[in-house]
């Protein structure tokens, strides 16, 4: 039997439930941007991490990075009482699968996993890339440092780890270095198929590629500013769930945009000197990142960036031509606006990991009336407090109106038209973290 409640929003007066989590400040001041040069410094000493560069030398190639990384993971894994799991997952490529592919190689991942206490097969992911590029994709000898491009992703996911690893979550958090990046989101595509296969329940990848340039090749210096990159919708969607859209709206609702508004508000929510800046498009104009792959099988997934990029950093042989200095040298990397981003992904990744599962199964309706209804499932119900049901206008980009309601899995909101808005609901936990934003889903008759 559902509980219904009737919320008129005239003379209507309710006392919301929710808090500031002082835990989320402990973690930003955790975070240091001194052991993140550390990190992206040794990374950068092994010379190339090309995908196809040397694998047996303990001092240079993709071989010996990724060990480094492991160990690091594992170090990181005997301070917290072996709270991670840390494994390699990798997969073989060949000439076959593309013209970026030189030769046979394993494509590895380096994984750690801190498994929640409450929904162990709920997973949070960090994600950044272990290889770096030379200007010609297939040269796997030259040196390539890749300190910014992508060095900063996978120290980031090594710092929030050893920060997020003293304290324990409700639900999974995964820190991993994917590789096969440059050659076609290879290792994305392993561990993408891997969750599948091990039917995780993925709340969220957020996806850090190029996170410590702050001097953009337009000239423009910005430290507070950063990027993230979103679906609109979801690419495993059926056509008649396309076509409803055509009815009943959702263009620009899909879970992975629900996971960067998520993002947008919690960084606005805990760092308000930063910028968070919601892209409404898969990755850079015709081009993509490690979270495709995991969109690619339906599971939402973002990247995060710095906003103002320098080209003549990335991809690039070192050396000065006509004056102009190239290549991805540790040199151009700011470390402070580095550990920025990298707080942005762990203050987010610890939201969602304390935050209870979100609604399931949101219906809507009120058509031809003045008034909208809203109703739900919920997974994990002992830990709710209650729900947040939001609502915006159609053309804004964030969810900018809120009712908070308890006891309840329906609710009705007099005077609200729904022709006029598009509506979501929130999971609140008693320890006052959200869910995301669920978009309903099927239609209340």
């Amino acid at each position: 039997m559902k509980k219904i409640i009737a919320i008129a929003l005239l003379g209507f007066t309710s006392l919301f439930y929710g808090q500031i989590d002082t835990r989320i400040y402990d973690i930003v001041d955790e975070l240091s941007a001194e052991k993140l040069e550390y990190k992206v410094q040794n990374l950068v000493d092994f010379g190339t991490r090309n995908t196809f560069s040397e694998t047996e030398s303990d001092t240079r190639g993709i071989g010996a990075a990724r060990r480094w990384i492991k160990g690091e993971f594992e170090s990181i894994s005997k301070n917290c009482g072996d709270c991670l799991n840390v494994f390699y997952q990798s997969e073989t490529v060949t000439p076959e699968m593309g013209n970026r592919v030189p030769k046979t190689a394993e494509v590895v991942n380096v994984v750690a996993v801190q498994k929640g206490k409450k929904y162990p097969n709920s997973y949070v992911i960090m994600s950044g890339d272990i290889d770096s590029r030379a200007s010609d994709t297939q040269d796997f000898k030259t040196d390539a440092p890749g300190a910014n491009d992508n060095a900063t992703g996978i120290a980031g996911a090594m710092e929030a780890a050893r920060v997020l690893s003293q304290y324990e979550f409700d639900h999974s958090i995964v820190y991993v270095g994917l590789s096969g990046e440059e050659q076609g989101l290879y290792g994305g595509q392993f561990l993408a198929k891997y969750a599948k296969e091990n039917q995780w329940n993925i709340i969220g990848v957020l996806n850090n590629d190029m996170i410590g340039n702050i001097e953009g090749l337009d000239g423009v210096i910005d430290n507070r500013t950063f990027r993230i990159f979103s679906e609109a919708y979801n690419p495993t969607e059926t056509d008649r769930e396309r076509q409803m859209k055509r009815f009943y709206g959702g263009e620009v609702d899909g879970s992975s945009r629900q996971l960067a508004r998520y993002v947008h508000k919690t960084t606005q929510t805990y760092m308000p000197e930063m910028n968070p800046m919601m892209v409404y498009r898969l990755d850079r104009f015709g081009r993509g990142g490690h979270h495709k792959p995991f969109n690619d099988l339906g599971f939402p997934g973002i990247r995060i960036m710095e906003a103002h990029e320098n080209y003549n950093r990335q991809h690039q042989d070192i050396r000065t031509e006509d004056g102009i200095e190239y290549g991805d040298v540790i040199d151009y990397v700011n470390f402070d606006y580095h550990k920025k981003l990298t707080a942005v992904n762990a203050i987010s990744m610890a939201s969602l990991a304390w935050a209870p599962p979100a609604p399931t199964e949101v219906e809507i309706g009120g058509i031809v009336e003045p008034s909208v209804k809203l109703a739900w499932k919920q997974e994990g119900a002992k830990d709710i407090k209650g729900y947040k049901i939001y609502w915006r206008s159609t053309t804004s980009p964030t969810w900018d109106h809120f009712r908070y309601v308890e006891n309840v899995n329906e609710v009705t909101l007099e005077g609200i038209i729904i022709d006029n808005f598009y509506f979501g609901v929130a999971a609140v936990g008693k320890n006052g973290h959200e869910s995301v934003v669920v978009f309903p889903s099927k239609i209340l008759r």
